[in-house]
């Protein structure tokens, strides 16, 4: 996977008469409808689950933290892109005081816009748990490339060659960049960079037991390797 990330490979195109994106060899990612019913249903699946025996629950006591430490709403939804490039509300819950620079400006350590209950909520990653409703919606997969806000996504796309092919699937709670390490704030080139090399090679090799696998390689990252978290 290390020797992916450097390696230099050709472009991929949209074909919407194929419903799916081929290389030029005319290679085809991820138009087999059993397997993409099967990761669907799965969604659906683990969506209502959580939904039902654990938001309904833990939601009225986040949102009780949230609103006794700062003022403003519980939920915070910003619009990003998904699956074909289109857009969509992505829900999370509010971490930061209001403010206006939310879609241009990525939250850094030390952020003073992060309140002390939205310093908690992002280390633990509590504050993705409302995206299980874009999940449920199916907007959003429970694995996949994680979504980025739209001025974010136009500023990578011109940065990085083939930025959009990430964009071949639905976007992820969590995904392979993810559980690899890459998350939280951009501070470089090789971040993005490495994120998106990491999407492009789950897109390729993406099966149900690799999205298994991600589960168990995101746990181990929230639990030992979560010092980007912020």
């Amino acid at each position: 996977m290390e020797k992916f990330l450097r390696k230099e490979k050709e472009p991929d195109f949209f074909s919407k008469r194929l419903s799916g994106y081929i290389t030029p060899e005319g290679v085809v990612y991820l138009t087999d409808s059993h397997k993409l019913l099967v990761k669907r249903f799965l969604d659906l699946v683990v969506s209502v689950f959580f939904l039902l025996f654990i938001m309904s629950w833990a939601f009225p006591i986040i949102a009780l933290m949230i609103r006794f430490d700062s003022k403003g709403p519980i939920l915070f939804k910003q619009l990003r892109h998904g699956k074909g490039n289109s857009t969509f509300w992505c829900y999370k819950f509010r971490t930061m005081r209001v403010n206006t620079e939310s879609d241009l400006l990525q939250a850094s350590r030390d952020d003073l816009r992060v309140t002390r209950v939205g310093r908690f909520l992002r280390k633990s990653s509590i504050d993705e748990i409302p995206q299980f409703v874009n999940v449920f919606l199916g907007e959003m997969s429970l694995i996949g490339p994680r979504p980025h806000a739209v001025p974010m996504n136009h500023l990578f796309s011109n940065e990085i060659d083939n930025y959009m092919f990430r964009h071949a699937v639905k976007p992820g709670i969590t995904g392979l960049a993810q559980s690899k390490g890459f998350r939280g704030e951009v501070l470089d080139f090789y971040d993005i960079y490495g994120r998106v090399k990491l999407d492009h090679f789950y897109i390729r090799k993406w099966c149900l037991v690799l999205d298994f696998k991600i589960v168990f390689w995101t746990l181990l990252t929230l639990l030992f390797k979560n010092g980007k978290a912020y």
